[in-house]
């Protein structure tokens, strides 16, 4: 379960073009294959690591609905189905290890929406990955919670990034903004929670790093975390 949702939270998205747009700041042609260090650390102190690793398979048009898509998979079993066009690069469909069929995205979710400028806003759900409750179970509020409006941005067009793999340049930053309103506790009451994503992509290369941060102000019935993921190896 965890591991799904740092797929998803990163992830996080009509026809396409003849051609996989492989120099886009989203490469969709098969053969790629991208390694992430994953860190988590929580407010109570725990930091955990790990591996993902992403892989692109090629397009197909008997998958999911409306013809070609192209095809990613996650090494926690999960496989996403991917469109590009005018509009931007979006999700169609995603499916899971455990499932028959690919479940449908109606609307498309959008990874990236064009123009690939500084002030191009979209918006996408999310979901809360890092808040938990102290003392309930499940203590996910994922479960209560499982699609939050999230606004997202391009902030810049021109970032530069290093992470383990290299240093790159020109990189676009997205940011996304989310509220989730919870009962932190007897004293505070009801609380707007901020849901933040950072993400940053450089062309030819796709996504090289994100930052999911979801505080919870050392509240007594909440706590939350920062989740970070960075290319280590790509290609």
């Amino acid at each position: 379960m965890r591991r799904h949702c740092i797929v998803v939270c990163l992830g996080l998205i009509a026809g396409c073009h003849s051609d996989a747009p492989s120099g886009t700041y989203f490469p969709l042609d098969a053969g790629h294959r991208w390694t992430y260090s994953v860190t988590t650390k929580t407010e109570g102190g725990a930091v955990e690591r790990e591996t993902l690793v992403m892989r692109t398979l090629g397009a197909s048009s008997d998958a999911v609905e409306g013809g070609r898509a192209w095809r990613r998979r996650s090494d926690s079993g999960i496989d996403y189905w991917v469109r590009a066009d005018d509009t931007g690069i979006y999700r169609v469909a995603s499916k899971s290890d455990l499932e028959d069929q690919p479940r449908q995205d109606k609307p498309q979710r959008f990874v990236l929406r064009a123009p690939f400028v500084r002030g191009t806003q979209w918006q996408a759900s999310t979901t809360a990955y890092l808040l938990m409750r102290r003392n309930e179970f499940p203590r996910e509020i994922s479960h209560k919670h499982p699609s939050i409006p999230m606004s997202f941005q391009i902030e810049s067009e021109d970032e530069t990034v290093d992470v383990p793999a290299g240093h790159f340049a020109q990189c676009l930053r997205v940011r996304g903004t989310a509220v989730l309103r919870l009962y932190a506790d007897p004293v505070r009451g009801w609380r707007d929670m901020p849901l933040t994503t950072t993400e940053w992509y450089c062309r030819g290369v796709g996504l090289v790093r994100v930052q999911r941060d979801e505080p919870a102000e050392q509240l007594a019935y909440v706590t939350g975390g920062v989740r970070t993921l960075e290319l280590v190896s790509w290609e």
